[in-house]
């Protein structure tokens, strides 16, 4: 019966103090997207398992071994999201938002993959990420960047990380990198890796992103993508670059960078760290103009990225305060606790912290507001209760001052 009482292997509790770094991140992430004209919105957890298997691609790792994906009561089949894009997309089209572009939307929330728990992955995780629906400029994806990078920057990690950037180009150019790179691989075939054979047929541009050892001294030597752009790739990805350079944005350009799923085009990107071991990337995106066709819209551009929430912690500085109490109430007799408690809920309705013990006498009740790490203790016992005072001490300074009772809201403040 105990090992019932254990979470699930890879998902774990938010217990208060780790709840604070994961809050800190989305409220932090949330006021930087506003800046940017982004508005916050969420959709369920769970979809018709269609629209991931149309959207992320069938050929995919997430669809054909990660995915939590069940039949209900009625018969349909249900699939518990994987990521975000393909439900932003959806909401976009079932809500008729069409008319309405650009489209900024900044979302924050659990994920699911059934994946082999390890360090920096889980199977329940959570992330924050931004999308913008209706702008096939560069300049919009070079927003995109600006917005991750300072997301990054505002959480104290700026230093922590890298930028690296690739242009897969359009649609055009990487059926010409396909046929080119399928002729190379097809001649080392034989020494590829299970799933690169798989992906061979399939989806060999993926065969990029294996970190199998034995594909990558094979594709050390493959052609690449960039030798087969077309003049608009190669121009689209051209302003990218300028426009992080006008901008300051400091990156590096890694031709074999590529996104792991089927509806990404021209301009991918992700933001990596050392500092993490192997799980190295905390911010991951790019370019999928064709995603709102394919699941049955207009023919609208889209680029967007995410960033999950417990990498990002894990590079944050742990020594985030946690939410104290301003003040605590000591009552100092039995004839003081209701006025105690009275005091406190005044407090808290003004917007102050307040806290209160349910007993013990006054030297614990001060043992407690010292372990709790509040400022000022209001201590009221008989001669202020007569009085219409309270006794105000700083339990920081450990000075105290004896004041009216209804001037405390504005002192404390």
């Amino acid at each position: 019966m105990a090992s019932q009482l254990q979470p699930v292997r890879g998902t774990h509790d938010l217990l208060p103090d780790s709840y604070n770094q994961h809050h800190r991140v989305i409220e932090s992430a949330s006021a930087v997207a506003r800046l940017y004209g982004f508005a916050r919105m969420d959709t369920p957890i769970f979809e018709f398992s269609e629209v991931f298997h149309r959207a992320v691609g069938d050929t995919s790792d997430i669809v054909t071994k990660e995915t939590y994906t069940f039949t209900d009561r009625g018969g349909e089949s249900i699939t518990l999201r994987p990521e975000f894009t393909a439900a932003i997309v959806r909401s976009f089209i079932s809500n008729g938002l069409q008319q309405n572009l650009p489209f900024k939307a900044f979302y924050a929330g659990p994920a699911f993959r059934y994946e082999r728990p390890q360090k920096g992955r889980l199977r329940q995780f959570h992330q924050i990420g931004a999308e913008l629906l209706g702008a096939a400029e560069p300049m919009a994806d070079v927003e995109l960047i600006a917005l991750g990078m300072q997301t990054l920057s505002v959480l104290g990690l700026k230093d922590s990380v890298t930028l690296e950037i690739n242009s897969l180009g359009d649609a055009e150019s990487r059926a010409a990198y396909r046929d080119a790179l399928v002729a190379y691989l097809s001649q080392h075939e034989a020494k590829l890796s299970e799933d690169s054979k798989m992906r061979l047929a399939k989806n060999p541009l993926r065969i990029l992103d294996s970190k199998d050892a034995g594909d990558r001294e094979i594709i050390a030597g493959a052609p690449t993508l960039h030798a087969y752009f077309n003049e608009a790739s190669t121009t689209h990805f051209a302003k990218v670059k300028a426009g992080l350079d006008a901008l300051g944005i400091a990156y590096k350009v890694s031709e074999k960078l590529v996104r792991g799923l089927d509806y990404y085009s021209h301009t991918v990107f992700e933001i990596t760290t050392d500092k993490l071991g192997a799980q190295g990337t905390v911010l991951a995106g790019g370019r999928y103009d064709g995603l709102v066709k394919l699941m049955g819209g207009q023919d609208v551009a889209g680029i967007g990225f995410a960033a999950g929430v417990e990498r990002l912690v894990a590079l944050m500085d742990s020594n985030v305060a946690a939410a104290k109490p301003v003040a605590t109430v000591i009552p100092m007799s039995e004839a003081a606790e209701a006025e105690g408690w009275k005091l406190a809920q005044l407090l808290r309705a003004e917007g102050i912290a307040t806290d209160i013990a349910y007993k013990g006498n006054g030297k614990k009740r001060f043992e407690r507001a010292n372990k709790m790490g509040a400022a000022f203790a209001v201590i009221i016992g008989d001669d202020e209760l007569s009085n219409g005072t309270v006794t105000l001490k700083n339990l920081t300074a450990g000075t105290q001052e004896t004041i009216a009772r209804d001037a405390l809201v504005e002192k404390l403040r």
